[in-house]
């Protein structure tokens, strides 16, 4: 499968079951973790959960307009070239992510056994639970599970993104009445 393929798959059947409450921060790294569920292709009726996080952070270089980082989503798996691929793949589309690093960190790589319905009720339940407003739920092809967070990530900065300006307006502002 190719990064056409599993990204139109992923867009296709990625579904974004619980989104992170606290906003991205606009001056600071943000650590998005997520709980990332998959119908197991080898176990049928059970179903695969990543757990992990995304760390968004300025890269310690300037980099060029539109050309994000992505670290530790296993692009080079499939293609030595994916990982620059990508980023021209999805530009082409109009599909632009800040210039940020995105360094993705898996934590676990578990079963769960019973049904995907099942697992997701199970994590829904339990991040209610412990009353954890940061980390996110989605669901998607296990095959394609780089793109699918990729698609949760996306989401997030775009909720993220009025918040944003508002916070670098007022900060702004208040530099500019204290000269």
């Amino acid at each position: 499968m190719d990064i056409k393929e599993r990204w139109e798959k992923a867009l296709k059947l990625t579904e974004i079951i619980r989104a992170r409450i606290l906003p991205l921060s606009a001056f600071e790294s943000t650590h998005m973790p997520y709980i990332f569920l998959a119908e197991s292709a080898m176990n049928c009726g059970d179903t695969v959960v990543r757990t992990g996080e995304v760390m968004l952070e300025r890269p310690s270089i300037i980099l060029p307009f539109n050309m994000p980082q992505f670290e530790g989503f296993e692009f080079e798996k499939y293609s030595a070239l994916e990982q620059d691929m990508l980023t021209s793949f999805l530009l082409v589309r109009g599909i632009r992510f800040p210039s940020l690093k995105y360094q993705n960190k898996t934590d676990t790589l578990d079963i769960f056994e019973g049904r995907l319905k099942e697992a997701i009720d199970h994590y829904a339940r339990k991040l209610q639970r412990e009353e954890n407003t940061s980390t996110g739920i989605v669901a998607g092809p296990e095959d394609c599970w780089q793109y699918s967070v990729l698609v949760f990530i996306c989401s997030q900065v775009l909720k993220s993104a009025d918040g944003d300006i508002r916070t670098l307006l007022d900060n702004y502002k208040r530099k500019d009445s204290d000269l």
